[in-house]
């Protein structure tokens, strides 16, 4: 059984491709909406993020529902884009380029958000079952302990898991690397976690 996809596109294609995906990972809606409403800088509210749970720290639900649609949506076009027009390779590359757009914008000097949403939505048109999967693990913890950043480090842990046991295993290896770079983008909130002053979901920072 196979961790990674066969290659069979032409590297030329796969560059292309990971630049697209690239560009489109670097749209931050968040920091769009937020703009577009009114609503101020995002970068200087709350944590600073340009997630949605940022977002939902101005108050207005509609833009963070818009921003974790759209976020998880970008990843999840790239996907399928890359999958119609070449093959499972150009889709994983493409999943990982637009998760990298995300974290590093080069609109915004390279300084994004923390990818949860853009992984989700990557996964869901991977192998839409451990996407699934993943997403009901986020949905699970949060209403357990009201915490987006526990669900998101749990959900992306699980990710991999879920993507073996459905049957998706080519996807494992990406599953892995990616979850890996939330942990990471994640480590100030770890650090908080671990001392009890991880903020909850609805509250204030």
């Amino acid at each position: 059984m196979s961790l990674l996809p066969e290659l069979t596109t032409a590297p030329l294609m796969l560059l292309a491709v990971a630049l697209g995906a690239y560009l489109l990972g670097s749209v931050p809606f968040g920091l769009v909406i937020t703009r577009a409403l009114g609503l101020g800088d995002l970068r200087a509210i709350g944590s600073g993020n340009i997630g949605a749970t940022n977002v939902l720290r101005t108050g207005h639900r509609g833009a963070a529902l818009a921003t974790l649609v759209l976020d998880a949506g970008k990843g999840g076009v790239a996907v399928l884009a890359a999958r119609v027009a070449l093959g499972e390779d150009a889709a994983q590359l493409a999943a990982a380029a637009a998760f990298m757009g995300h974290l590093f914008p080069v609109w915004l000097g390279f300084r994004g958000g923390k990818g949860v949403a853009t992984y989700l939505g990557t996964l869901i048109v991977l192998a839409w079952p451990a996407g699934l999967l993943a997403c009901a693990t986020w949905v699970a913890v949060a209403a357990a302990f009201r915490i987006s950043s526990l669900s998101a480090l749990v959900a992306a842990a699980s990710a991999p898991l879920w993507l073996f046991l459905t049957g998706a295993a080519q996807a494992v290896v990406l599953g892995v690397v990616l979850a890996a770079m939330v942990w990471e983008r994640h480590r100030a909130n770890i650090g908080r976690l671990i001392a009890g002053t991880e903020p909850r979901i609805g509250g204030k920072r």
